[in-house]
């Protein structure tokens, strides 16, 4: 498995590439968002550890780029900017897993191996997923309630679709972290309750039926 680190401190740079070597990854370094950008472009990765704060193109911006350009690669940001908001502008970018400094290598690791066994899922071309008057195109990557086109973020996209595959199923938020964002290592659920309402302002607001529904004490469950 190819990985490649975007870190612009070396220390920390070479202390990751190391890591990540002793256990049988090829891990690459880039110390800038241009650099990082000709790499991905050059080579076939399996997975980007991308710092926020780094030289040339930044972290938030380079992700969103990447993410165009390659939507199957995951990304991992790894960064001490570690409030809520840094952490929602982070998954609004497109990253796949979000980890703040200091921290543990095993943490690391353990994040980097779900993240690459979880990226090799496929989904059958033109598949859909529908329940009642909601239909989310798992193909073109586009949501319709009745007649009306519904706008959602990537990682509201993936809300969706796990809340529509488990219709009736009571999922609490730590369920919700770890399917979607793919981790359970101290992820703040406050996350998953605001991309919950962001959610249910889209395809709930101005309907009378409402899909996705609190269960206080549990969790939410999405109702077909």
């Amino acid at each position: 498995m190819k990985i490649l680190i975007v870190e612009d401190e070396p220390k920390v740079a070479s202390f990751i590439k190391n890591g990540l070597e002793d256990n049988l990854y090829e891990a690459d370094l880039a110390y800038d968002g241009h650099s990082a950008e000709k790499l991905v472009r050059q080579y076939n990765y399996d997975l980007i550890i991308l710092d926020i704060i780094i030289p040339g193109i930044g972290g938030l911006d380079l992700c969103k780029k990447l993410k165009m350009l390659y939507p199957d690669i995951p990304v991992l940001m790894l960064t001490a900017l570690g409030t809520t908001e840094d952490k929602l502008e982070g998954f609004e970018a497109g990253a796949n897993d979000y980890l703040v400094k200091p921290f543990e290598f095993r943490e690391l690791l353990a994040r980097v191996k779900v993240l690459i066994k979880t990226s090799d899922k496929l989904y059958e071309t033109g598949s859909k997923l529908v329940a009642g008057e909601l239909e989310l195109d798992l193909d073109k990557k586009k949501v319709r309630r009745g007649n009306s086109q519904i706008s959602l973020t990537a990682k509201e996209f993936s809300l969706l679709e796990y809340f529509m595959r488990n219709p009736g199923r009571v999922l609490t938020r730590n369920d919700i972290a770890e399917k979607v964002w793919d981790m359970n290592y101290g992820f703040s659920t406050n996350v998953v309750d605001v991309y919950v309402n962001f959610l249910r302002k889209k395809i709930d607001k101005g309907f009378e039926k409402k899909y996705i529904r609190t269960r206080v004490g549990f969790g939410y469950v999405f109702e077909d």
